[in-house]
């Protein structure tokens, strides 16, 4: 298993602790979630330590996270030219006419929002209206 950060200098003398997490990462992610169930399975406090351990050193999550890194760098690439000014043109406008879509899409929800809002609110007045109102013909009543 290949981590995202720099390799820690390994000592000359690694202990028990080390060599067993060296050899748990060159048998991948599958052997540190089989010793975490393993660990569960025969007390449970060392699953727990597993489970704790492997969120801390970002073991459980190192794939999608290179997964993501992957992603953003094609987001980026989708940006350069890419030689074909015919293709860079149409790309530049179907862009800009998909932004503008947003934009408008944005500003419908946005008034779409502001509409609600206002019926709720004259909904709410006209309620207390009503039960202004009613107070009064309660008290005329007495």
């Amino acid at each position: 298993m290949t981590m995202m950060t720099d390799p820690v200098a390994t000592p000359s003398h690694p202990g028990w602790l080390h060599r067993s997490e060296a050899w748990l990462d060159s048998k991948g992610k599958g052997a540190w979630i089989a010793a975490m169930v393993l660990g569960f399975v025969f007390f449970w406090p060392i699953g727990l330590a597993l489970l704790a351990y492997m969120i801390w050193s970002k073991r459980m999550f190192s794939k999608s996270c290179t997964r993501r890194k992957t992603w953003s760098h094609q987001g980026m690439r989708a940006m350069s030219t890419t030689g074909n000014s015919a293709f860079d043109a149409y790309k530049a406008d179907t862009l800009a006419r998909l932004e503008q879509e947003q934009a408008d899409f944005e500003a419908f929800l946005h008034r779409l929002r502001e509409a609600k809002d206002k019926a709720e609110f004259d909904e709410f007045m006209d309620e207390r209206v009503r039960n202004a109102r009613d107070g009064d013909r309660d008290e005329d009543a007495i």
